[in-house]
């Protein structure tokens, strides 16, 4: 027998709702927000059913806490006497499945959770039925473009192209099998970001299709692109180290259905050409087509000559202070540099800092380092202890003054941290 929890902070409501659904199914109530996160814990039921106005923490919050705890999309619906649409939206962009007002009927009650509960088995039967990319469990190519085309005919959202960036450099670098571990992960962070009803797809190496139901709005897709960034390499860094270098993120590409169609073919061009986007302008992000802009093929267009290789190049969204970067990318410019010395007789500088303190002190010594500097320096972070620079057209004589200038900078910010930090310099040879 399926579990439902519900939620309501009104007696009343609460003990005739439970009245209707214990005919049917096994309940679980909550009074608060509170007591609802305790006993989803213990309980784990198949569904929650919550009011949406509650005190401390409402619907919308309890749901964020839930699905925070659990690492999934759990299946909600929401109860309200509200008539705004406006929260409806809020809700269905929150992950909600269904939406019902208050007063409801008892029949009409049960057939709306019945019907949830007979898409979620749907969905988990299809998942299983169908067969799926062995590694990570999600939908292969051949699944996924069959139910996807199947959604794109019957149903409005949205169609995601993801590529996990900088993929290659895990195998690289950490070999196979932590790049498996990675790939594993990341198409965790993907259905975590999805509601259940959701398809999560692998097209093959580092590249995954998601659709969307029920999505016409860009901000909800700014806001799964950031949680798929920042969780992408906050678990990177747990499997490989805090000192983890390689750039991992998401490029997502987008196309709104029906907006832009219904047919699975030319939508996955078009977000596709979405995605190259978001890669010539710097990847980690995402990007939508439009057709009556017609971007993608400006771009490629433009790209043909030495204008559109610029755009490319560039660097977006330039920081004051030194230009930070990775430890591979410092080692080219290094060695850039090195040619740079033995070529035209040029001195150009080191600047070693080590931090003999805890990550607090140390993330915050490297942005007084980085703002410090000026723009034509580069620094990189080394492990958890040190920062190295290059100084670019700097005298000898004026590196002590440069230190000096990080260091009162560093005191003035932080004038309780006691961090022991000492500073060496050399030329690059």
């Amino acid at each position: 027998m399926k579990k439902i929890m519900i939620v309501d902070d009104e007696e009343i409501s609460l003990m005739m709702t439970t009245h209707i659904l214990s005919s049917v199914y096994m309940t679980v109530c909550a009074s608060s927000g509170e007591e609802a996160i305790k006993l989803y814990e213990i309980e784990k039921p198949d569904l929650v059913l919550s009011d949406l106005r509650m005190p401390n923490i409402d619907g919308y919050m309890l749901q964020t806490e839930l699905q925070k705890k659990a690492g999934e999309q759990i299946p909600f619906i929401f109860m309200t006497a509200d008539k705004d649409e406006e929260n409806e939206s809020k809700g269905f962009e929150n992950g909600a499945m269904d939406f019902i007002r208050k007063p409801f009927r008892a029949d009409v009650l049960l057939r709306r959770v019945a019907k949830i509960l007979d898409t979620i088995d749907t969905i988990k039967g299809l998942t299983i039925a169908a067969e799926t990319d062995p590694m990570t469990g999600c939908l292969n190519k051949s699944s996924s473009q069959k139910e996807i085309s199947r959604l794109c005919q019957q149903s409005q959202g949205v169609l995601m192209i993801v590529d996990l960036d900088s993929f290659k450099l895990v195998n690289d670098i950490y070999g196979h099998g932590m790049g498996d571990s990675i790939l594993i992960k990341f198409a965790e962070i993907l259905r975590s970001a999805v509601r259940a009803n959701d398809i999560v797809g692998r097209m093959g190496g580092d590249e995954f299709i998601l659709y969307c139901q029920n999505i016409d709005d860009e901000k909800v897709l700014e806001t799964k692109s950031r949680f798929i960034n920042e969780h992408i390499v906050a678990a990177a860094k747990e499997l490989m180290g805090q000192d983890m270098e390689i750039p991992l993120g998401a490029s997502i590409g987008c196309v709104f259905v029906p907006e832009e169609g219904s047919d699975y073919k030319e939508l996955h061009h078009k977000a596709d050409q979405a995605l190259y986007q978001v890669k010539k302008n710097g990847k980690h992000g995402y990007a939508v087509f439009k057709s009556e802009k017609n971007q993608a093929h400006k771009g490629h267009e433009k790209d043909n000559g030495i204008s559109g290789i610029v755009e490319i190049l560039n660097e977006r969204n330039k920081n004051p202070g030194a230009f930070v970067l990775s430890s591979e990318q410092f080692k080219t410019m290094y060695q850039f540099m090195s040619r740079m010395v033995e070529n035209y007789n040029q001195k150009i500088w080191l600047l070693l800092f080590t931090v003999d303190g805890g990550e607090e002190s140390f993330k915050n010594f490297g942005k007084t380092i980085q703002s410090s500097l000026r723009k034509s320096d580069v620094l990189t972070q080394r492990g958890k202890k040190q920062f190295l620079i290059i100084l670019q057209n700097a005298q000898e004589h004026n590196i002590p003054q440069i230190i000096e200038r990080v260091m009162k900078k560093w005191s003035a910010e932080y004038p309780e941290d006691a961090t022991a930090i000492s500073s060496e310099y050399d030329t690059i040879k």
